[in-house]
């Protein structure tokens, strides 16, 4: 035998016990074919595409460190969190006890306890913008800053230079970047804040070495905490794109759609919370637990009617606590669901229960992007839109521009707002927070808002949809066989 016959050899034993691997690691019946069918068909190529982006990290403790650390920190804060709710909830209130397992689960989940808080709707970067710039302001004890995507550009300036005059006033000041989704401030931003004495670390640097699975799990969160009481977080970046006004912006995407909040009450604990642990992860140090980080107590007076939890999720996490969250509030619904999303490759447990909802008569909508930051991504979400209209799922494409809010309403009672876009990304792979806030109040402000994205959106009907010429839903469907990938 020469050696190519060995190396041969060797390459069968190696493709036989990936697949093994895959069929144990790999929960999700589509993901686990995909992957052994591209290790099997691409040789080389395909191993390493299951070994960069396919290995279930949750299952093996990729991140163990930063679990030992939660659990540690649980323990410490979950005191300090019951300290501060004198209120688990109006029994008598009647939104309440219809989301009663929703409240149950995300209470025992990722420790989200139900709370009463002020929450204020922030449509679009120039509502949110003002308002955190104006909260940053207020700041005497601390902010803790956490994006995804923060550039060098106007605003991401004006955030700089405000957070360095803070620090300079005596306020602690810590910032947590991704460092993939934030790498145009790696450089002058990051050094400026650095030596402006903002304590700012990557969450999880990138090394050319383990390139492609650092790239793979992204912390997608955006959390501001002021004070131990004032939080933002929603889908929002800092970047001026997500500004609307009379500056024309460069590119295709002339307008921005995007929903943030603002809260004010004892759900800041959980944003609170969640910041901690990541801080204490990426920066090596470990933040210590004092009375100032959690200042709000309900017994010294009442911030709002909005009662809410905070539920987060990530490779971190035992369970995909985001993921259920969703499902439960839909299979909650008793006459409508409204969604807005920018990117939509469903789990098949949002899908089924969708098109259940649908089939039983409630009234389904979903905004999705008639123009799109991704056309490979948008490719693959247009393969599910047959499926949904053919159940009674009412689909939009937003036309003024790209839809980039994540939220959801459920009958007129129950809102969802947060980071996680509708895919397996957000559901598997990326650390994300939600807020679900039960508030016919703030609901009604969503829906009329949802309403009026309507307006700027177009209906997509079945005759012509099923119509399409058949090349587009090929490349449709092509784009949905990589969504384990996007």
């Amino acid at each position: 035998m020469v050696v190519w016959d060995y190396l041969f050899i060797l390459y069968f034993i190696l493709v036989i016990l990936t697949v093994i691997k895959i069929i144990f690691d790999t929960q999700d019946q589509v993901k686990a074919l995909f992957y052994i069918f591209i290790t099997v068909v691409f040789p080389v190529f395909g191993i390493l595409i299951y070994f960069s982006f396919g290995i279930n990290y949750r299952k093996n403790k990729m991140f163990s460190k930063k679990i030992f650390a939660d659990t540690k920190l649980q323990a410490e804060v979950a005191e300090k969190i019951r300290e501060s709710i004198a209120i688990k909830g109006d029994e008598d209130d009647k939104t309440l006890i219809k989301y009663y397992n929703l409240i149950r689960f995300q209470a025992n989940a990722d420790m989200a306890p139900l709370t009463q808080n002020s929450v204020t709707l922030l449509n679009n970067g120039e509502a949110f913008f003002p308002e955190l710039l104006a909260s940053i302001e207020t700041a005497r004890h601390h902010i803790h800053v956490e994006f995804y995507i923060w550039e060098d550009d106007k605003i991401g300036n004006r955030l700089k230079a405000l957070l360095i005059k803070k620090a300079n006033e005596g306020v602690t000041v810590r910032v947590i970047y991704d460092d993939f989704g934030a790498s145009g401030i790696k450089h002058r931003i990051r050094r400026e804040l650095h030596e402006g004495g903002v304590e700012i670390y990557p969450f999880y640097k990138i090394r050319l070495i383990m390139l492609a699975n650092r790239l793979n799990y992204r912390d997608h969160r955006k959390i501001v905490v002021i004070d131990g009481k004032t939080g933002f977080t929603g889908g929002i970046n800092v970047s001026d794109k997500y500004i609307n006004g009379p500056e024309e912006k460069k590119g295709k995407i002339k307008y921005w759609r995007d929903t943030g909040i603002k809260i004010v009450g004892p759900a800041v604990n959980s944003l609170q919370r969640n910041f901690i642990a990541n801080w204490n992860f990426c920066s090596g140090t470990r933040i210590p637990i004092e009375e100032s980080l959690f200042p709000i107590a309900l017994s010294a007076g009442k911030y709002g009617d909005d009662y809410m939890q905070i539920i987060a999720s990530g490779p971190d996490s035992d369970f995909p606590y985001i993921l259920y969250s969703c499902t439960s509030a839909i299979y909650n619904a008793k006459r409508s669901v409204y969604i807005t999303t920018p990117y939509f490759i469903p789990h098949e447990n949002i899908m089924a229960a969708i098109i259940k909802a649908a089939l039983s008569g409630i009234d389904c909508r979903i905004i999705l992007p008639g123009i799109s930051d991704s056309a490979f991504v948008n490719a693959a979400t247009k393969s599910f839109v047959a499926e949904l209209l053919k159940a009674g799922v009412r689909v939009y494409f937003y036309q003024k521009g790209f839809v980039h809010s994540k939220t959801m309403t459920v009958d007129e009672d129950l809102s969802i707002i947060g980071t996680a876009n509708m895919d397996n990304r957000s559901f598997e792979l990326n650390f994300e927070i939600n807020s679900v806030i039960y508030s016919p109040a703030l609901t009604r402000q969503l829906i009329d808002v949802f309403d009026s994205d309507l307006l700027d959106s177009t209906e997509v009907q079945w005759d012509e949809w099923s119509n399409r010429f058949i090349g587009r839903k090929f490349l449709n469907k092509i784009a949905r066989l990589f969504s384990p990938l996007l």
